[in-house]
């Protein structure tokens, strides 16, 4: 289910006589027009899902010419001015984080418009059972900024905790705690009521939890889960309510929307 009629890119193809438009490699033309990252142009060159002048390419060597050849990625046309694809997902629990599963397990991949938009990927990952805002993009390099914890980008939190938990186990993980990988960077929280709860609690807090919201800025597997339960808290739910200044609004759980430019640009910025 996606809450937009489709791609919103810009799709008019930059003039001919561009000086931009010479003879280049093709996974540097797939990386420039949005498609993935040149590592992950290289990977579907190989995978043979890239067909130039209707062939499949998969020679690493090979060159295009922007302003004759037809480039397509799974059928789609592919053409510079595009620009990279950013999509927001809210993600349901039941899901796993991963573009393919050998298992045949449900995905993230059946509910975002990865044919529309080849090289699509998530930027991190919310665990099966985690729910709330995932970001994709095709745009490699900006998706691996994100996530390292230089650039220092919150992740904010909602979670149901088994107890009561207090100001003191708190003051725990906003002076940083040590889990078995190694020391956390401090975290901001607080304890919330069952308004700002609700996607956690929905018929509100039940006897003997807790309701916490937490930001981090760091992205170890189940790190918010370790660290509530270093404290003594085990985590019953989890949603991600935002990713740096981004927040669901009010999309639909397992419903996604392309960013606008200005949130784009939101993310952009806060890495400087």
């Amino acid at each position: 289910m996606c809450s937009e009629q489709g791609p919103n890119r810009n799709t008019a193809k930059v003039h001919p006589d561009d000086e931009r438009l010479v003879p280049m490699r093709l996974q540097r033309f797939l990386a420039r027009a949005g498609v993935a990252s040149r590592r992950g142009s290289e990977a579907l060159m190989t995978a043979g899902r890239v067909r130039v002048n209707g062939e499949v390419k998969t020679e690493l060597g090979t060159k295009v010419d922007p302003a004759r050849d037809a480039v397509t990625v799974d059928d789609v046309p592919v053409v510079l001015g595009l620009g990279a694809a950013y999509i927001m997902l809210n993600k349901p629990a039941g899901v796993l984080t991963t573009m393919s599963d050998p298992h045949g397990r449900p995905t993230v991949a059946n509910l975002v418009p990865r044919h529309a938009y080849p090289g699509l990927f998530p930027v991190g990952r919310l665990d099966m059972d985690t729910t709330g805002l995932l970001l994709f993009t095709t745009d490699g390099d900006l998706g691996q900024m994100l996530l390292h914890p230089s650039h220092h980008v919150w992740k904010t939190y909602v979670a149901l905790v088994d107890g009561e938990l207090d100001d003191g186990d708190l003051e725990m993980l906003r002076h940083g705690i040590t889990l078995d990988d190694g020391p956390c960077q401090p975290a901001r929280c607080r304890l919330i009521g069952k308004r700002e709860a609700h996607e956690v609690a929905p018929r509100g807090i039940p006897h003997g939890t807790s309701a916490v919201e937490i930001a981090i800025r760091e992205g170890r597997k189940n790190q918010v889960k370790r660290m509530l339960s270093k404290v003594g808290h085990p985590v019953l739910r989890l949603h991600r309510a935002r990713f740096g200044d981004l927040d669901l609004g009010d999309l639909p759980s397992g419903s996604w929307r392309e960013l606008t430019e200005y949130e784009v640009s939101l993310l952009t910025n806060g890495l400087k």
